[in-house]
């Protein structure tokens, strides 16, 4: 059974040893910007993100600067105090390591809002999903969200004959498993987002228990890189 404490106690883990001596008023701080609904907060934030990107597309520098300037300064912060002691993110987010890829802009989030796994090519390897395992059992984290994106640098590598260096030959060798022919590069990347969030559950008894109970939802998406948006797939 699905149990916080008992993944607490066999990692050697306590209350007072990740919140530290003052846990139940950093709590409460942490827990204060918590979302009643985390994919409508993603979806929300990403809306806000992805009118100031497209409004970057302005001629000068400054002019960018300016679009997105607003972000951010109607946020929940939690104060560096609580910061200090503990952590209280409302999503996981498993993305790729692309530099345009960035969740807390692509979400408009603030420190301790989500707890972030990258990789290139989003994949559901071992350590991604030993680190979700720790944030739905020790963070009590309900949402995973596993997003590709547009124009991913390890899906098109998977598709390729070019050779690779024998860690990166591993690292696509997942995404590669998935190769359908006629697949287009957008498709690829939308059916390697979804497979990845597939096999959380299909890995890891822990995150199979937690979504079967209601105390986790997955989901898998798509950030289009030019015009900021995220969709859901």
């Amino acid at each position: 059974m699905f149990n916080r404490r008992s993944f607490l106690l066999s990692c050697g883990l306590t209350a007072t040893g990740l919140l530290g001596s003052k846990a139940a008023a950093a709590e409460l701080d942490l827990r204060a910007c918590r979302p009643a609904d985390p994919l409508t907060a993603l979806q929300q934030g990403n809306a806000r993100f992805a009118a100031a990107w497209q409004a970057s597309n302005a001629a000068t520098a400054e002019e960018r600067s300016h679009a997105m300037a607003g972000l951010w300064q109607d946020n929940c912060y939690v104060p560096s105090s609580a910061l200090r002691t503990g952590q209280a993110p409302w999503a996981s987010i498993l993305c790729c390591a692309d530099s345009r890829v960035a969740p807390e802009w692509i979400f408009d989030a603030v420190p301790s809002d989500l707890f972030v796994i990258r990789s290139a090519g989003n994949t559901a390897f071992d350590e991604a999903i030993a680190s979700l395992e720790y944030a739905v059992s020790v963070l009590q984290t309900p949402l995973i969200l596993v997003m590709g994106h547009s124009g991913c640098g390890a899906v098109t590598a998977a598709r390729s004959d070019a050779p690779l260096t024998p860690l990166l030959d591993a690292l696509v060798e997942p995404i590669r498993a998935l190769h359908q022919p006629g697949d287009t590069l957008d498709a690829a990347i939308r059916n390697n987002a979804r497979h990845s969030a597939q096999q959380l559950t299909a890995r890891s008894a822990l995150l199979a228990e937690a979504a079967a109970s209601n105390q986790l939802t997955i989901r898998s998406a798509h950030f289009d890189i030019g015009s900021g948006t995220v969709t859901m797939i």
